[in-house]
């Protein structure tokens, strides 16, 4: 199966190199990229495009695609778009890929629709079930309760977006948690137990960097992200009103520990 990975990228001069290098590095070679420069004001372009002009016609075929900037949901659509693979793989600019990542993702979808991986060497937590110590198995409530799957971890079959359609780019904040519950909803999503993803360069997700900085901004995405459910018929009204006091108390901890 052709894998597609799609790279938004927005002055992205310090880090591109190296997440490219992490696609051009898998041992799984039946890719192609797609960049999808968002804007940049900063050599971004002119790195990928020496990038590309440096690789020989025998390497994984690159595309890049300039836009005037409209931000991650819409650089990804782009490319969403642009797409021809079988499956599609995310890859965020700052983020690095392992070798086998691709290789390891792709065994799983005789079964599954969607596959992710932990990141960072982080543990799978509740309410995720660990079966054969190999993966747990990704629903919509969970994902209310705990979002899995960090984007640049996550490989899903392109039909999905024929029936998902694209990201909401209206939403800046937990925008790829919003794609998964409305994915999650109809398809069969598990995470696995490797961590095949580094991101941020290795930090906490919370607070320390990247849009996931602004935990306002995260928690009034989240809170949309349960809006739009309850409103879609996805849950009901006690569970609507669990998880919009969950979160909001998720909210107030994570400001304590700030």
């Amino acid at each position: 199966m052709k894998v597609s990975v799609i790279i938004p990228a927005y002055n992205a001069q310090d880090t591109i190199i190296t997440a490219l290098n992490s696609v051009y590095n898998q041992t799984y070679r039946n890719i192609e990229i797609i960049v999808i420069n968002d804007g940049s004001t900063d050599s971004t372009l002119e790195i990928l495009n020496d990038f590309k002009n440096s690789r020989s016609e025998n390497d994984i075929e690159i595309q890049i695609i300039n836009t005037l900037n409209g931000g991650v949901s819409s650089a990804r659509n782009n490319g969403l778009a642009k797409s021809k693979g079988e499956l599609i793989a995310l890859l965020d600019s700052d983020d690095e890929w392992l070798p086998n990542k691709l290789e390891f993702q792709t065994k799983y979808f005789d079964r599954f629709d969607f596959v992710a991986a932990c990141r960072n060497n982080e543990l799978i937590k509740f309410p995720y079930n660990v079966i054969n110590n190999d993966f747990a198995i990704i629903t919509l409530k969970k994902l209310l309760f705990r979002v899995a799957g960090h984007t640049s971890t996550a490989v899903f079959r392109k039909s999905i977006i024929e029936d998902v359609g694209f990201f909401d780019e209206q939403q800046s904040y937990s925008e790829d948690a919003n794609y998964w519950m409305k994915i999650a909803k109809k398809y069969q999503m598990i995470i696995l137990v490797k961590s095949l993803v580094i991101t941020g360069g290795g930090k906490p997700s919370i607070g320390h960097s990247g849009l996931s900085a602004n935990i306002k901004g995260m928690e009034t995405g989240a809170q949309k992200n349960i809006d739009e459910m309850y409103d879609l018929k996805y849950i009901n009204f006690g569970e609507f009103c669990f998880f919009k006091v969950f979160s909001t108390l998720k909210y107030i901890m994570r400001i304590i520990r700030l």
